[in-house]
């Protein structure tokens, strides 16, 4: 029997995500989802005394060199542009942006919302079929337009895989700067 590329393209990502990335990052706390190990980071802040909804850090072109990242802005990074945006434009997501993004207030709804973009990007990549993934990406694929749509799904993999474990990296880095004195 021969396999198909869609399920080997799923299989990948599922694989790191239900082994490695999401077991590490479950019972994420609030003290680690809003740390700033360094100082001027970029994170996703709480409303304004206006009431405004939270914000995201971010600068267009990005400072050179950019501001280190939170825990909070890396998961948005990944629930917004990498996961939401892309299932907007090839799978039938309600549109959205990082300005038009509801983030999450608490790490717990965090995580709820990458399960879901992650469920709904990786239903989408299992509607293509083998013959949806060779077909060329267009105008939503950004610098993949002309490449397949298989190429974009890695790229998606990576990313996930990427920012993700720098997620776990900088949970293990939390504990050793946060521990308590004997």
């Amino acid at each position: 029997m021969t396999e198909t590329w869609n399920p080997l393209l799923r299989d990948q990502i599922a694989w790191h995500w239900d082994n490695q990335l999401r077991p590490r990052i479950s019972g994420l706390t609030d003290d680690e989802y809003f740390w700033e190990p360094a100082p001027g980071c970029w994170s996703v802040r709480p409303p304004g005394r206006d009431g405004s909804a939270m914000t995201i850090d971010f600068a267009m072109p990005p400072p050179d060199p950019a501001p280190f990242t939170t825990i909070a802005w890396r998961l948005a990074h990944v629930i917004v542009g990498v996961l939401a945006v892309r299932s907007a434009v090839l799978f039938g997501r309600p549109p959205t942006d990082y300005q038009a993004f509801e983030y999450a207030a608490t790490a717990d709804e965090a995580l709820a919302q990458l399960d879901a973009e992650y469920a709904t990007w990786l239903a989408g990549v299992e509607s293509l079929g083998d013959t949806g993934l060779a077909r060329p990406c267009g105008e939503a694929g950004g610098p993949y337009s002309e490449r397949p749509l298989a190429a974009l799904v890695l790229h998606i993999n990576r990313e996930l895989i990427h920012h993700l474990s720098e997620v776990c990296l900088l949970r293990d880095l939390y504990p050793h700067t946060h521990r308590e004195a004997s």
